[in-house]
């Protein structure tokens, strides 16, 4: 009976115990994270999972991942945050089979793995809102679209197919939109629009890989103008231009004597320049050369022989010269 009692007691005792016990912590067990999910936006990869019911201050998660052709390899380790971005740790193909899994971590215990879903990127991944801007011209809208930056790669790269769906509508009639789909180009021109009208658009991107189509743009609203006046605008602009060219000659012809002095201003030389100019040169080399007389020419007397007759020293050549010739013409004549 007693043993009986004492056996009651210690199993109440045992109860209450386990009670007063981190519930995250059982036999030495770690509870393991909840809610693990692989997850993909724009191409990227990221393991996201819930902490464990009553999970204390210092635990910590691993992660690891693998491929349908690799085994598990290391992903994140000893992280506090619930979750883990693979795309900045290993090179992601945009065509991979990619699984993951998760354990939490508080000193020397360890929770189970949690494996997540399998995540085929090109197939499951969430494809952001595009980016949309518009152009109004008369009574059409230009609608120019940019496609979201992928983690990898890029749209166009990888959905060799994608194309736009475009909806518009008149401003506050919603339920009465236009669309256009299956369009290719990134600039699209919508026509048959009323003027003076504000219209409101929005576009989405379709892939025939991804079942899902895009997140939508942002609704994005423009106004449309008349298009019977758009020659106007050219006109009002040319007469400016005109206007303006007309101003700028009376100017330059009525003020053309200002202007002249502006451009070519006649600015006189200073008095002292204007002496030291036209003052004589002082220079040595210069006073020596006007003061200088010419130099004295040296010569020898000469006696000319003419009929064995010397000419006389002192008588000018000419006259000597001149009875020469007399002197040659009598004999000439004698003959």
């Amino acid at each position: 009976m007693s043993a009986s009692i004492c056996a009651f007691i210690l199993t109440v005792s045992t109860v209450c115990g386990l009670r007063d016990l981190d519930p995250a912590v059982v036999s030495g067990v770690l509870s393991a994270p909840t809610n693990v999910r692989l997850t993909s936006d724009n191409m990227n990869l990221v393991l996201r999972w819930d902490s464990p019911d009553g999970a204390a201050s210092g635990v910590v998660y691993t992660t690891e991942y693998k491929t349908t052709v690799t085994s598990y390899k290391v992903g994140c380790v000893n992280i506090s945050t619930p979750e883990c971005d693979f795309s900045s740790r290993i090179l992601i193909s945009p065509y991979g089979k990619y699984i993951s899994r998760v354990r939490a971590q508080s000193g020397a215990e360890s929770s189970a793995w949690v494996e997540s879903n399998q995540m085929l990127l090109d197939n499951n991944t969430i494809i952001g809102s595009p980016n949309v801007s518009l152009f109004s011209n008369g009574a059409t809208i230009e609608v120019s679209i940019r496609d979201p930056v992928f983690a990898t790669s890029s749209l166009r790269n990888v959905y060799t197919f994608a194309t736009y769906n475009i909806t518009y509508w008149k401003a506050g009639k919603k339920e009465k939109a236009r669309s256009h789909s299956n369009i290719l180009q990134d600039r699209v021109v919508l026509n048959e629009l009323e003027p003076w009208t504000k219209y409101c658009i929005q576009v989405q991107i379709n892939t025939k890989t991804n079942a899902r189509p895009s997140k939508p743009s942002a609704v994005i609203c423009e106004s449309t103008t008349n298009a019977e006046e758009t020659p106007w605008v050219a006109a009002v602009v040319t007469f400016v231009v005109m206007a303006m060219a007309v101003a700028l000659v009376v100017v330059a012809v009525v003020y053309r004597k200002s202007i002249s002095h502006f451009l070519c201003p006649k600015d006189t030389l200073p008095q002292h320049f204007k002496e030291y100019l036209l003052a004589p040169p002082n220079s040595l080399i210069y006073s020596a050369m006007r003061n200088s007389h010419p130099p004295e020419e040296i010569y020898h007397q000469v006696s000319i022989i003419a009929d064995n007759r010397t000419v006389e020293e002192g008588r000018p050549l000419e006259a000597a010269d001149s009875s020469c010739s007399r002197q040659l013409d009598l004999t000439v004549g004698e003959r």
